[in-house]
């Protein structure tokens, strides 16, 4: 897939946007440990930023999947990892679930909002004793005449203190395993909702993040999303768009790192001459450049596929896994070179250094998707 100019103009659009409506904030929201969603994503609204995909009907732009990634890519931008993990859990993590096999009176009430900034979305899966393993959560949703109780606990919630609602997954049968669950869209101004602490994180600090209570919280079980029991199979498709939007952002991230750390290596001298002269320093980059442009011609594959209507499971956890190391090495390289300055808060690099561990963890960590591939290529592992 070659980008067109139409491509070149909305990526130039996120970059402006990038630079004046988040940039100028993102220190002073670094040290507040929290970033006014529902004042920025309205301006993301504005320029069509949370529906991309998403139809008309609700808000949306009905564009094809190539925005996406453009976007994504373009937030790689933001001087601070969180904002844009905040901006994917609206966009594509706690809404395609939604858009996909919601009813129409959801999509309405919750969707349309969503798109027009005027509510923020999370995603609530993970819990206290279960990550990765999905199955394993224990938060019930009982049926109580035409209503759901829900009863239990979610760990790591992105936009969890300021979220309007959630995507919440539970078992709303007593099926065990991966069966009888259901997701479930959760007001968070229902009684018995509760956010338990926000919690403090090594990286990603701009990102609120938090533990929250469910006791006993009434919503209508119209509430469910698509077909009662099928929630897990559901959530596993919405992980397939968190991880390629991991790796979307990855590429934008290291581009921009690399940029930054080029720019200050041509400039910076020792011995009497740039730092960007040393061939250990050049090649090292180059080859960090290249496993860039490699992820970036792989999304694209992905984009092609997706509009093909193709299964893009491989494709997607592949991407996902290259993404967070990628992300690793080039963190570490742009910190490396540019020494002690580099390991200055001061310093763009550390924060970068901090945020991108993240991405070998969240949304599925590399082990699980080694465990993925291992199985689809026949190798009888438990």
């Amino acid at each position: 897939m070659r980008l067109n100019d139409d491509h070149r103009d909305f990526t130039a659009m996120v970059h402006n946007l990038v630079a004046t409506e988040i940039n100028p904030y993102v220190d002073q929201w670094e040290r507040d440990g929290f970033f006014p969603a529902h004042e920025l994503f309205p301006k993301l609204a504005a320029q069509g930023l949370l529906g991309l995909e998403y139809p008309a009907e609700y808000g949306g732009e009905d564009a094809g999947h190539i925005y996406s990634m453009l976007a994504t890519e373009a937030f790689g931008r933001v001087h601070g990892a969180g904002i844009p993990m905040a901006i994917g859990v609206q966009t594509n993590m706690a809404t395609p679930s939604l858009a996909r096999y919601g009813s129409d009176d959801l999509k309405r009430r919750y969707l349309a909002p969503a798109i027009a900034g005027t509510a923020v979305a999370a995603i609530a899966v993970t819990e206290p004793d279960t990550g990765s393993d999905v199955s394993a959560l224990r938060t019930k949703a009982v049926r109580d005449g035409d209503d759901l109780v829900i009863t239990g606990r979610k760990m790591y919630i992105t936009n969890g203190t300021q979220a309007d609602w959630l995507c919440l997954l539970a078992r709303t049968s007593d099926e065990g395993g991966h069966r009888g669950m259901s997701q479930i869209i959760v007001p968070t101004d229902a009684p018995g909702f509760s956010v338990a602490r926000k919690l403090d994180k090594l990286g990603n600090r701009v990102s609120d993040t938090a533990e929250l209570i469910l006791d006993e919280v009434r919503v209508p079980a119209t509430n469910i999303i698509g077909t009662p029991g099928r929630g897990f199979q559901q959530q596993m498709q919405q992980f397939i768009v968190e991880r390629m939007f991991a790796s979307y952002g990855a590429v934008g991230q290291c581009e921009y790192a690399l940029e930054r750390t080029r720019e200050y290596l041509l400039h910076r001298h020792t011995f009497g001459k740039p730092l960007a002269s040393k061939q250990y320093v050049a090649f090292t980059l180059s080859e960090l450049t290249a496993r860039v442009e490699l992820l970036r011609s792989h999304n694209l594959r992905v984009v092609e596929a997706l509009d093909a209507g193709e299964d893009i499971i491989r494709l997607a956890t592949i991407a996902k896994l290259e993404a967070g190391r990628l992300l690793r090495d080039t963190a570490d390289a742009c910190l490396q070179f540019h020494g002690g300055v580099g390991y200055m808060e001061e310093t763009w690099t550390a924060r970068f250094f901090r945020d991108a561990r993240l991405a070998s963890i969240g949304g599925g960590a590399d082990e699980v998707m080694l465990q993925v591939l291992a199985r689809q290529d026949g190798y009888p592992i438990d």
